[in-house]
């Protein structure tokens, strides 16, 4: 065999490479000893043979062979794989744990009305159980789903969860109110009966002594762990989209909620509902909607303990969350629900004396915060725009443990002060432990509970007047001042402050002198703390 020579491109010596293999041949001999490899033409025969055969064998339809299939097959394949009808044996209402309302009858193109269809599927679906429990009274259902299959469906009454069951999961589709919808209703309650939901108190208050008892576990609960998510409500102006009464650890997430008259969520009693993830809306609007002014309905009501409420965007109603519950948290809420300017609340907080609230990181749009008597309240890392700001309601005169820090607040020019006072049902008489400091502001006034004021010139008395920056009127805690005098030590005189009053401090000298006076004051007072001033 020749030897094939090589070089190397770079050093250009010589390469040795191994020879070649012997090429196959076809011939009609059968010995194996040949030296050139050959391979017998009887052994190719049966191997053809038997190649034609799986082809026709394959043509016929039978599995053994596999056929090229489309994109299109290989979906549908996938699809059928998912739910496992066909191999697992399920049937159109159900596929093991998880249940469909379309095989109870529900039309998920939303002509007919699914209410019963609902009903029928929630009741087989809170039948399975084995005899497993969460909280005393509470049955396990075992994470039993009822899958809305993407269906869009017309409800003509309430979808109601029957008491005393958890572990519950709804998703998946889109639930609209018919014409005939009970205005008072909610397409979904998880209440007791009909009768529970219409005797909602939605102006009472959770009580500290209810608050307590909740804690202490001196209270029941009707549902808990009760999932529902990846839903569009549509309550068609006629009522609202979801109320959740005595339940606990309950799950609202990726919801859209829209045409509600009443709430868009509603959470009564009971505590941990978490909301997140979702928009709530009166009327489809990204903002500057012509009909503004005339939104009504709340989007959120909460009044109930320790919920959250995060990464939601209310975008029109005529208040955004109103906290009617102690120790509720607000966390990167979006509210351009209806404009301070027509009336608009962005966030409510109606807890007079009591409180516990805490709202983070949220985007005030047009639209503000009320709080009524705050009570240990802390507000932090918002955005205030055009012209939004805090309003400090006295209903029984009490404020305590009030935080207002680390804000930013931006105006239309209006001179629209960043924190305002409403003394319309009687002055604030009791006041302890509020902050409100480290805000910036454009074109909106600044407010404050410290200020901080330098007055230079000739004289025996210099004033320093806090009146346009403190947040309340006639009240400095604490005040502290330095003098320089420019004269050197020809200017040295006695000085001290002479009076403090309606917010101004003023320091005055024995003689004449050139000087500068630096003041600082506070408004804040310890519980129980009593000003001389």
């Amino acid at each position: 065999m020749a030897k094939l020579t090589r070089f190397d491109s770079k050093t250009h010596s010589p390469l040795h490479l191994k020879p070649l293999p012997e090429p196959l041949h076809l011939c009609n001999s059968h010995s194996l000893t040949s030296p050139s490899r050959k391979i017998p033409m009887a052994h190719l025969n049966i191997f053809f043979i038997l190649l034609l055969l799986l082809g026709l064998q394959g043509s016929n339809g039978s599995d053994s062979f596999p056929q090229r299939r489309s994109l299109q097959e290989h979906h549908e394949r996938f699809l059928h794989s998912k739910t496992g009808h066909a191999k697992h044996g399920c049937g159109g209402k159900n596929c093991g744990r998880i249940f469909h309302p379309i095989g109870y009858g529900a039309d998920p193109t939303g002509v007919q009305d699914s209410s019963d269809a609902f009903m029928s599927c929630i009741t087989d679906a809170f039948a399975v159980q084995k005899g497993l429990q969460l909280m005393a009274g509470i049955t396990d259902l075992g994470g039993v789903v009822i899958d809305l299959q993407g269906g869009d469906y017309k409800i003509g009454k309430p979808i109601r969860f029957p008491p005393a069951f958890g572990n519950v999961v709804i998703h998946g589709g889109t639930l609209r109110a018919s014409s005939d919808f009970a205005p008072e209703g909610y397409l979904i309650e998880l209440s007791q009966d009909e009768s529970a939901t219409a005797k909602l108190l939605k102006t009472s208050v959770i009580q500290e002594h209810e608050f307590a008892d909740m804690k202490l576990g001196h209270v029941s609960f009707q549902y808990e762990d009760i999932t529902v998510r990846d839903i569009l409500f549509d309550s068609n102006f006629r009522g609202g989209g979801i109320v959740v009464i005595d339940a606990v650890r309950t799950r609202i997430d990726n919801c859209f909620f829209i045409h509600f008259t009443t709430e868009g969520i509603l959470v009564e009693r009971g505590h941990e509902t978490f909301i997140s993830s979702s928009f709530l809306g009166q009327r489809l609007t990204a903002g500057g909607d012509p009909h503004e002014k005339e939104f009504s309905g709340t989007a959120i009501d909460l009044a109930s303990n320790d919920n959250t409420i995060t990464d939601v965007a209310i975008f029109s109603a005529a208040i955004g969350v109103v906290l009617r519950g102690q120790a509720n948290i607000l966390t990167g809420v979006h509210c351009y629900n209806k404009a301070t300017y027509w009336g608009g609340i962005g966030v409510h907080v109606k807890l007079a004396g009591l409180g516990q609230t805490r709202i983070d990181n949220c985007y005030m749009d047009y639209t503000g915060i009320l709080l009524e008597d705050p009570v240990q309240v802390h507000i932090t890392n918002g955005f205030f725009l055009g012209n939004a700001n805090i309003v400090l309601k006295s209903v029984k005169g009490r404020i305590s443990g009030l935080n207002i820090v680390d804000n930013m607040f931006a105006g239309s020019g209006w001179g629209t002060p960043i924190v305002h006072l409403d003394e319309s049902m009687g002055q604030f008489t009791s006041i302890d432990q509020v902050v409100i400091e480290r805000n910036n502001v454009r074109e909106m006034k600044l407010k404050s509970t410290v200020g901080k004021v330098t007055v230079a010139g000739k004289g025996t008395q210099w004033v320093a007047n806090f009146t346009s920056e403190l947040v309340f009127p006639n009240r400095i805690s604490h005040l502290q001042y330095s003098f320089y005098s420019k004269g050197g030590t020809s200017g040295l005189a006695t000085h001290g402050v002479t009076s403090v009053s309606g917010n101004v401090v003023i320091v005055g000298t024995d003689k004449e002198v050139d000087g500068v006076v630096s003041v600082m004051v506070d408004q804040d007072t310890k519980v129980g703390e009593k000003l001389n001033m």
